[in-house]
């Protein structure tokens, strides 16, 4: 049929009539849960330090070890974690894309050409698509056409945008996910770090140790030899010069695993930062405390809980994504055809067609309806799984508060004892080479030594460790106001 500007007018009016009906959304809208539903206190429960919290967005640079901070930031660039979350990153940003392309008309086209030949003498007849009868006559004639069609889904009840809140939502949350794998990984970085740095003063302390030890050994056998002392002495020199060297393996063996994973997190082979790492450095020490702020602030900084909020908008999105499906759809659909036996003349006669149907789904076992009650389910989960994460936070922040405290502490009184056993081991060796006391009180004496070298070691990585764990608590290690849908430049196709 041919189409005129009236008829097409009509249609068109009708079509956006129909496409003003599709202003409301069903299905509830999603507004952020108040601290107190969450169970967030005013103040931690444990003593925290006063102050404004700090800009911690590259806290490991406060360590004061250059190293430290070049391999932190090979890991931002090279993780292989990291590198996945953005591939997610990526994939939700594609996905909301294509959750937003439901909002427009699909058009299609199409174009044709056949060439019809008919055989004299024979009894042939051809019909044209235009209705021209060729019968009982030789020749040939073209047929060129042309087509447009058109559909559209209307969203009448709002399931569509619903969907693009939910897609949106969650491609946020990707972003968040992003953020928390990144400090996840710059904390396991520098964890790793100062675990090689203790290994390398155990081991230092080891081999200063067995320096003694054999100074000590030979002392006795000069002293056995002379017959001023049992071989009981000798004997309990070489058991404690052997004990203090088979400690030395497992040492190097738990180096070599951090040194290890060091090359690992910053994507590379596990043997690729050992050239680096091998000049003995010390434990880094960082600063003595860190102002945490409230409660508030550590929720309004950790990616993880923000994930979980955006999380559990996606899930309350959902809900009106099932309830739109219990109302009727609206589906539109036209075409425009032309067909010519040359190619000048394919516009001069135009045929179309416009269609709008109506569907609604009368009976289904209760299927829809049990979608809408297992979203409404699944949002539910999802704010309990939202708490969980807030929780979970603050518990975080003061166990390492906690941590740090009790490391600060107990490093005091380890190094009070270093320092009395370093004075019992330099009395006890003058002593035994003037024979003014036995074998068994220096022995005693070494080992006390050895023993408070490594615990007060232990105590200052403790103490590292504990920062490291409070700057992650606090989710330290990226800057919150920036918009979490960003793609790291360096990681876009």
């Amino acid at each position: 049929m041919s189409i005129s500007g009236d008829m097409f007018g009509k249609h068109t009016a009708v079509v956006m009539m129909l496409l003003a009906t599709a202003g409301c959304a069903v299905g509830p809208d999603y507004r952020p849960a108040a601290p107190a539903a969450l169970g967030v206190p005013e103040g931690y429960s444990v003593k925290t330090p006063v102050g404004t919290p700090e800009d911690i967005t590259a806290w490991w640079q406060r360590f004061d070890d250059p190293l430290l901070t070049k391999i932190e930031e090979q890991a931002r660039a090279s993780n292989l974690d990291v590198a996945q979350a953005v591939a997610r990153l990526r994939q939700a940003r594609e996905a909301l894309v294509q959750s937003r392309s439901e909002l427009f008309p699909t058009l299609g086209g199409s174009a044709g050409y056949n060439r019809q030949q008919s055989i004299a003498g024979g009894n042939t007849t051809v019909t044209l698509p235009d209705g021209t009868v060729l019968n009982n006559s030789a020749g040939s004639r073209d047929n060129f056409s042309v087509g447009l069609n058109v559909s559209y889904q209307a969203d009448i009840f709002g399931g569509v945008r619903r969907q693009i809140e939910g897609s949106k939502a969650q491609f946020e949350a990707s972003g968040y996910d992003y953020a928390s794998v990144l400090i996840s990984t710059e904390a396991e970085v520098a964890r790793n770090y100062m675990l090689a740095r203790l290994y390398q003063a155990q081991l230092a302390n080891a081999r200063e140790s067995l320096k003694i030890q054999d100074d000590n050994l030979e002392i006795v056998g000069f002293r056995v030899q002379a017959g001023l002392v049992s071989s009981l002495d000798q004997e309990q020199a070489r058991t404690q010069r052997a004990t203090t060297a088979a400690s030395v393996p497992t040492i190097e063996q738990n180096y070599n695993s951090a040194v290890s994973r060091l090359g690992v997190l910053t994507g590379q082979a596990p043997g690729a930062l050992k050239g680096e790492l091998e000049a003995v450095r010390p434990i880094p020490k960082g600063p003595s405390d860190l102002a945490v702020g409230i409660p508030a602030d550590t929720l309004r900084q950790r990616p993880d809980v923000r994930a979980a909020e955006r999380n559990l908008a996606a899930a309350t999105a959902q809900i009106g994504v099932a309830k739109a499906q219990l109302y009727p759809a609206l589906a539109i659909s036209g075409n425009i055809t032309s067909n010519a036996a040359k190619v000048g003349n394919l516009f001069e006669l135009i045929s179309g067609s416009l269609f709008a149907g109506l569907t609604q789904t009368i009976f289904d076992g209760g299927r829809l309806r049990a979608q809408v009650r297992a979203n409404e389910a699944a949002a539910q989960g999802s704010f309990a799984a939202y708490k969980s994460t807030v929780l979970t936070g603050l518990e975080d922040v003061e166990n390492a508060i906690v941590a740090l405290d009790a490391a600060q502490r107990r490093g005091a009184e380890f190094r009070t004892a270093f320092d009395a056993a370093s004075s019992f081991a330099i009395l006890s060796r003058s002593q035994y080479r003037a024979g003014l006391t036995d074998f068994t009180t220096l022995n005693t004496a070494e080992t006390s030594l050895l023993n408070a070298r490594n615990n007060l070691s232990q105590a200052q990585g403790d103490q590292a460790q504990a920062l490291v764990q409070l700057y992650l608590a606090l989710g330290g290690g990226w800057n919150p106001a920036t918009d979490p849908t960003t793609i790291p430049p360096q990681e876009k196709p």
